[in-house]
């Protein structure tokens, strides 16, 4: 394996995920109407072949 190549595969995909992710988060916001609270989020990452389920839970505060 190319650790290099790897690396930078991961990396590419995670900025996707977070760049997608906080664009679908500040859409859902802004049709909700939402402007003070919290939200609470979830993220579940899962990778076919391999077994992997990591799930991430998180608040967000708007105000």
């Amino acid at each position: 394996m190319d650790q290099d190549k790897f690396n930078m595969s991961i990396r590419k995909f995670l900025k996707e995920v977070g760049v997608t992710s906080q664009q679908r988060i500040e859409q859902a916001v802004r049709d909700a109407g939402l402007d003070e609270g919290r939200i609470r989020l979830r993220v579940r990452l899962t990778a076919d072949g391999l077994g992997l389920d990591h799930v991430v839970e998180g608040t967000i505060e708007l105000d």
